[in-house]
């Protein structure tokens, strides 16, 4: 049933920015009078499940879910139509058009997925406001990410952020970012004992870039809330439910050495693997003794309560403070996806590529509007990207061609374009199935 209800959003969310795409490359055909042959939601290999012929186009919804299309006359694209291509350009194709109209229809599915996703998060922020966990809402300030300690710098768990590169702390989100994505490196911090200081992230840790670094070693949220150890779930069938811990324990030592906080406690539980482990925890006010066996990842089973040790603030914005903080939101998402993608070039980059199972793990296994827009918003951003990169069979690999074509006043060979976008598409097909392929081993394997 959860997969179900994360399938049914994720379809619902692709579908709805699959045709806003698509009609960003209609409407401009249609305004500069090119002829629209098909307009698709998902592909109709072979047939599809509803088609209806309107005027010169085909409206149809197609059995395989990998995206949508807009079947343009006269344009090299794939269905790879070289019989139209081999007669004289009719006054109603693509290739009849000047390079500018045709540069236009090709950028118009990039441009209103860029749009939309402006507008949703401007609706966002003005119909929920903006959920920050702020200095007032982190009782025991911030736990550490060990992989810090590797760098000698003077952050202490406990600590609460001031600033970060000389802005008012924003919230324990926007750190993640700042520090991983943007460049942000200038910490000032207030410690438990009262004191405050600027610590300086190094831009490199061993000869590596610190993005890199922290990317490589599991530690690109460096700042976390500081919260004591009280279970809130219980795996079913795991150990600490058969160990007969229960809800709303608090978990004080392993095997008589006490730990006050969850990042403490987890990490020390870490270092004993398929083992058993005497746990002390505290239950309605009695202090007890359980003894728990280990898996071979150090972990017992069960979720730490977050939600109610860290007190999350709302912030609500008039529409027109919206539309400032949505086109910001908007713009440093693209940044920060755009950013990330020097990452896929790595080994454990490759290895963590997703296809629409890890998409799909965006949502919750409950249906939630505010979250199904902000993914949403999230997704079509991703699209404009992807979609205008200089990959043949993809937006950009047309537009690319047709800038080429303006500037030097050619048109690129028929077979160039041909050629090209057979090679885009067997490469796209490729890395759809290495990344779901992903999704399959993660999923059965691991």
């Amino acid at each position: 049933m959860d997969i179900l209800m994360k399938a049914a959003q994720l379809i619902l969310s692709l579908s709805i920015l699959i045709v806003l795409h698509e009609f960003g490359h209609f409407i401009p055909a249609r305004l500069f009078k090119i002829r629209v042959e098909k307009f698709y939601l998902f592909f109709d290999a072979w047939f599809s499940l509803f088609k209806k012929k309107i005027g010169d186009t085909e409206w149809g919804i197609g059995w395989l879910p990998l995206g949508g299309y807009v079947k343009i006359a006269g344009m090299v694209d794939e269905s790879m139509d070289k019989e139209q291509l081999a007669k004289p350009p009719q006054p109603d194709e693509f290739r009849a058009k000047p390079a500018w109209q045709r540069l236009i229809v090709m950028v118009g599915g990039v441009t209103v997925n860029v749009i939309v996703g402006f507008f949703i998060y401007i609706l966002i922020i003005f119909g929920y406001g903006e959920n920050k966990i702020t200095n007032e809402g982190l009782p025991h300030g911030l736990s550490i990410h060990p992989a810090l300690a590797e760098l000698n710098l003077n952050f202490r768990d406990g600590d609460k952020i001031v600033s970060v590169e000389g802005e008012a702390f924003d919230g324990v989100n926007s750190l993640l970012p700042q520090i991983w994505l943007r460049g942000y490196r200038n910490i000032e911090v207030l410690h438990e004992d009262g004191t405050t200081e600027t610590v300086v992230l190094p831009n490199q840790v061993n000869g590596v870039d610190l993005d890199r670094w922290m990317f490589q070693n599991d530690a690109v949220r460096l700042f976390s809330p500081r919260v004591l150890t009280i279970i809130d779930t219980l795996a079913p069938e795991g150990n600490a439910l058969k160990a007969d811990l229960r809800k709303g324990d608090r978990l004080i030592a392993i095997n008589g050495v006490e730990y006050g906080y969850y990042n403490e406690f987890a990490q020390t539980l870490r270092s004993f693997k398929d083992t058993l482990v005497e746990l002390s925890l505290i239950r309605n006010g009695d202090t007890l003794t359980k003894t728990v066996a280990t898996d071979t990842n150090g972990t017992i089973g069960f979720y730490n309560d977050l939600a109610n040790q860290v007190k999350v603030e709302t912030k609500t914005y008039s529409f027109g403070e919206s539309i400032s903080k949505g086109i910001a939101k908007g713009g440093w998402t693209m940044h920060d996806y755009f950013v990330q993608l020097k990452f896929i070039f790595t080994k454990k980059g490759a290895s963590s590529m997703g296809g629409f199972g890890t998409i799909g793990n965006l949502f919750p296994t409950t249906w939630d509007w505010q979250v199904f827009w902000g993914n949403t918003a999230f997704i079509s951003f991703v699209l404009a990207i992807m979609n205008i990169l200089p990959i043949p069979a993809l937006d950009g690999g047309h537009v690319t061609f047709l800038i080429y074509e303006i500037i030097t006043g050619r048109e690129a060979p028929q077979k160039v374009l041909e050629y090209a976008q057979l090679v885009g598409f067997v490469l796209i097909l490729s890395l759809l199935i290495y990344a779901n392929g992903n999704d399959i081993y993660n999923y059965i394997i691991k």
